[in-house]
C-alpha cells in the first residue's frame, strides 16, 4: 500500500526563485502544489517538467453573495484554463476569499440557512465546470481558532455537508489535518468517516505548521490508519520547514517521505 506524495512549493526552499523550488521538489520525486497561480509564470512552471497535484481554483469571490459567486465562477473558469496548461487535476476552494495573510476578505461570523443554500448553489455551478473540464475542485477545511478566523463553512463537518449536498464527483474534500487538529481533533476517526469524500489530504504538525514529527500529531499512526482504510490517494506536505535554508527544506521533505512510506 502506498500513497502519492506531494509538497507545497510556496512553503519550501524560500530563498530560491519559485521555478527552482518546483524543480527541487520534483527532482526528489514529489508532485508539486501551488497557491495563487496569478503570481507565477505558468510557461516557466510547465518547463520544469514537474507533475502538479493541486493549485488554487479561484482568485476572487465567495460562495454566498451573488456578486461574489459570479466572481468566483469567473475566476474558476480562468483557473481551469491554467490547470489545463499545467495538467493539474485538482483545484482548491475555501468558504470565502482569503487575503495575503490568510484572513477572509469578507469575514462571516454567523452563517444562516440562506447562506447554506447559496453556497450549495454556487458549488453546484463550480462542480459543473469541473465536470466539463474533466478536473476536480476540492473544498478545504480551515481552522478558525488560529489562522483563519471569520471564515464560513470552515470545519470539516461543514465542508462535508456541502459536498454531500452537491453530490458531484467533481467536488471533493481537501482534508487538511493541520487545520482539523486545531479546531476539531480526533483525526483518525474523522478521517475514516470522511474517506469517501476525500480528494486529497494535506499535512503539517501542530503547533507551528511544520513537517511531521515536530509537534503533537502522531502522523506515523495516521499513515498506518489511512493504509488500513484503503486510502491510496495524494498526501501533500503543506508546511514550513523547521530547519533553515535549503538543507532545512531537504530535511523536511525527507522526514515527510519517511513518515508516509510504509513497509510492505
Amino acid at each position: 500500500m502506498s500513497f502519492t506524495l506531494a509538497a507545497q512549493a510556496e512553503m519550501l526552499y524560500l530563498d530560491l526563485p519559485f521555478a527552482e523550488r518546483v524543480r527541487r521538489i520534483h527532482a526528489q520525486g514529489f508532485q508539486v502544489e501551488i497557491w495563487d497561480w496569478t503570481r507565477h509564470d505558468i510557461a516557466e512552471l510547465v518547463a520544469t517538467g514537474a507533475t502538479f497535484s493541486s493549485m488554487t481554483g479561484y482568485v476572487t469571490g465567495d460562495l454566498v453573495d451573488r456578486a461574489g459567486a459570479d466572481a468566483l465562477l469567473e475566476s474558476a473558469e480562468r483557473s481551469l484554463a491554467v490547470a489545463a496548461q499545467l495538467d493539474c487535476p485538482r483545484l482548491n476552494l475555501h468558504g470565502t476569499g482569503l487575503d495575503g495573510k490568510g484572513l477572509p476578505v469578507t469575514p462571516k461570523w454567523e452563517v444562516t440557512g440562506s447562506d447554506w443554500l447559496a453556497a450549495v448553489d454556487t458549488l453546484r455551478r463550480v462542480a459543473a465546470l469541473g465536470e466539463r473540464a474533466g478536473r476536480v475542485f476540492t473544498l478545504e477545511n480551515l481552522n478558525t481558532c488560529l489562522d483563519h478566523p471569520g471564515t464560513p463553512f470552515a470545519r470539516s463537518e461543514d465542508t462535508a455537508r456541502l459536498i454531500h449536498a452537491v453530490d458531484s464527483p467533481a467536488l471533493r474534500l481537501n482534508y487538511d489535518l493541520y487545520h482539523a487538529q486545531i479546531d476539531e481533533g480526533n483525526l483518525i476517526e474523522r478521517t475514516r468517516g470522511l474517506l469517501p469524500l476525500i480528494g486529497e489530504i494535506q499535512v503539517a504538525d501542530v503547533p507551528g505548521r511544520r513537517e511531521p514529527g515536530t509537534g503533537e500529531i502522531n502522523y506515523a499512526n495516521i499513515a498506518r490508519a489511512l493504509a488500513a482504510a484503503g486510502y491510496t490517494g495524494v498526501i501533500a506536505l503543506e508546511a514550513w520547514a523547521s530547519g533553515a535554508g535549503e538543507s532545512g527544506s531537504d530535511a523536511a521533505l525527507a522526514r515527510f517521505r519517511e513518515t508516509f512510506t510504509l513497509a510492505g
